[in-house]
């Protein structure tokens, strides 16, 4: 039996970027960047922050565009892939993503997504929707409407 599974809980470090593919699919890339605390030998504190790169498809891109933005708390849950090219002298690249397959938005009030729900207590909002389920859907052409939007 194989496993690969990504759980992170951590802050955007800047807003989404959004592409759409020549097929229409969307598709969300952002960086979340988790800490870890602790104490050395002498116990003097350390702090180490790790960044990882995020990849939302289809209707997850899409909501994750409209709604995560730069210093937001996030649960990510999905897998890691790795993909690889060469560059423009021929030098083999490899970059490592976690494929998002859940978002769930953790924010106390105040927050946007949190006001569209207008609830006063602190809020976690998920987002399911795996990879073998996205639709295709064309950015230029069909707006996010609010009735498809799970919370």
């Amino acid at each position: 039996m194989d496993l690969n599974k990504v759980m992170l809980i951590g802050n955007l470090t800047k807003d989404p970027e959004s592409r759409t593919l020549v097929n229409g699919q969307s598709l969300s890339m952002f960086t979340v960047a988790t800490n870890r605390v602790w104490k050395d030998a002498s116990g003097n504190k350390k702090e180490q922050a790790e960044f990882h790169n995020i990849v939302a498809w289809g209707k997850l891109a899409d909501i994750a565009n409209q709604y995560l933005k730069k210093g937001k708390k996030v649960f990510i849950e999905g897998r890691l892939q790795t993909r690889s090219w060469d560059d423009q002298n021929g030098v083999k690249k490899y970059k490592t993503e976690v494929i998002a397959e859940n978002i769930s938005m953790l924010d106390t009030k105040g927050s946007s997504y949190q006001d569209q729900n207008n609830n006063s207590e602190a809020s976690e909002t998920t987002i399911n929707n795996p990879e073998e389920e996205l639709p295709i859907v064309d950015a230029d052409t069909e707006e996010i409407n609010i009735e498809d939007i799970p919370f």
